[in-house]
């Protein structure tokens, strides 16, 4: 992912209401996984 540390932390932090939509994506994708995202 080639993440610095602190880019791990705010990414992680419940508080914070800054992460990106791109941001999930890159890291649900690493993980090997897909983002699903419903309204209703």
């Amino acid at each position: 992912m080639k993440t610095s540390r602190a880019a791990i932390n705010r990414l992680l932090d419940p508080h914070n209401t800054s992460v990106t939509l791109n941001s999930i994506v890159k890291a649900t994708s690493i993980l090997g996984k897909k983002l699903k995202i419903a309204f209703a």
